[in-house]
């Protein structure tokens, strides 16, 4: 009987031990300083949350903007990164809102629960902003490479933050350039009713106006629409010498081709919405001199592109599309801040992100007291022989 009874108190104290040592374990989905233990015990993991529209009619640009997040979390599990010391093991966890403010909601409420310790996305502004709010209640950095709506960055959230040029800068722009450079006199405008398409072409119309050219049309359409002919009929009446519109690629390029059908000889202008590829494939021919912009330097000016787009060529086996480039460097700015932070706990780290002096594969990234980039560049574009060649570029560093 002595005898088990030693063995039944060894049993007795060793799970104790195991007992104890799961309790010192921090409960998955919390942020940490010291985040859980990847497997092996060799490198803790740190979930970086991605959302963009993956599904719909701008998936390809949604699809665009996670694989530049999967890119920087590559090159940073190759780097070996250390936080506080302690080796790190950067995991993607991508959500897909589908370009519905709604589903936007939801699934950043998913990526809290998920215990990600930042985010990069949204990708249109109107998912973006109200997501924002949720990110802003859990405390953890949330970095759009693509929402360009100014009232993103004006709610006064501390952890709000873009690396593109906003729409009053962009806005700008593009409304002196049609005025000015273009000479355009008498302007239509249609717009998709997006937080962005809605907020651009009223940045644009103040800015022409501002230049003495009048807007002889105001349209709207929606984001998933493919028929223009009623409004295109209505603009051509008043004889315009351009067209804007303010929305993305997916109703840019039928937009156009329509223009051509009905013999509409005037311009048409537009953001970075539709300042991609997809654009001309869409239009076809009817993309050959048409206008857009994209914010932020043009590609050749960007100092890592050209290796950045050999490896994404190389990897995802197609072209970059509008934000790839600054998705990837939204990534690299919050493991930047976390490195300077010697935490991933987002409480430690979110101070240093508006501290940033980053320097990136799109460029110089250093915020103002709002979370926008400083000295955000807007470049404009036309469509010469299928391609977007640079016309010219405002502001930079």
């Amino acid at each position: 009987m002595n005898k088990y009874a030693r063995l039944s108190l060894i049993a007795t104290a060793a799970i104790a031990m195991v007992a104890c040592s799961k309790q010192e374990q921090p409960a998955s989905g919390q942020a940490s300083s010291a985040p859980a233990q990847a497997a092996g015990g060799d490198a803790a993991v740190v979930k970086i949350g991605q959302v963009s529209p993956m599904s719909g009619p701008i998936s390809h640009l949604g699809k665009d903007n996670e694989y530049g997040a999967k890119l920087a979390i590559e090159d940073l599990n190759a780097q070996g990164v250390e936080i506080g010391g302690k080796k790190v093991k950067f995991e993607l966890v991508s959500e897909d809102d589908q370009g519905d403010p709604k589903i936007g909601t939801q699934v950043a409420q998913r990526l809290v629960d998920a215990g990600v310790a930042g985010v990069v996305g949204h990708l249109n502004s109107g998912t973006t902003i109200p997501a924002s709010k949720i990110y802003s209640d859990a405390g953890i950095p949330q970095i759009s490479p693509s929402a360009t709506n100014p009232d993103y960055t004006k709610q006064g959230f501390k952890t709000t933050f873009r690396v593109i040029a906003n729409d009053v800068q962009q806005g700008k722009a593009l409304g002196e350039f049609a005025a000015g450079e273009l000479k355009a006199k008498k302007i239509a405008i249609i717009d998709d009713r997006t937080a962005y398409g809605q907020g651009l072409a009223d940045q644009f119309e103040g800015a022409v106006k501002a230049k003495g050219a009048e807007v002889v049309k105001r349209e709207f359409t929606n984001n998933t629409a493919t028929d223009f002919n009623a409004i295109l009929t209505s603009i051509k009446s008043a004889k315009p010498d351009l067209v804007f519109y303010g929305g993305m690629d997916a109703q840019a390029g039928p937009l156009a081709k329509q223009m051509q059908r009905l013999g509409i000889k005037a311009k048409l202008m537009g953001g970075d919405g539709w300042q991609t590829p997809e654009f001309i494939k869409l239009a076809g021919d009817a993309s050959d001199g048409q206008y857009a912009s994209s914010c932020g330097v043009s590609r050749d000016k960007m100092p890592g592109f050209k290796a950045f787009d050999e490896k994404f060529k190389k990897e995802f086996n197609t072209d970059v599309q509008i934000y790839a480039p600054f998705e990837y460097d939204a990534v690299m700015v919050l493991v930047d801040a976390m490195k300077r932070a010697k935490s991933s706990d987002p409480k430690a780290y979110l101070p240093e992100v508006g501290k940033t002096d980053y320097s990136g594969v799109t460029g110089k990234i250093a915020f103002d007291d709002k979370g926008d980039i400083k000295n955000g560049a807007v470049t404009v574009y036309q469509v010469k022989n299928g391609k977007w060649e640079v016309v010219s570029t405002v502001g930079g560093n």
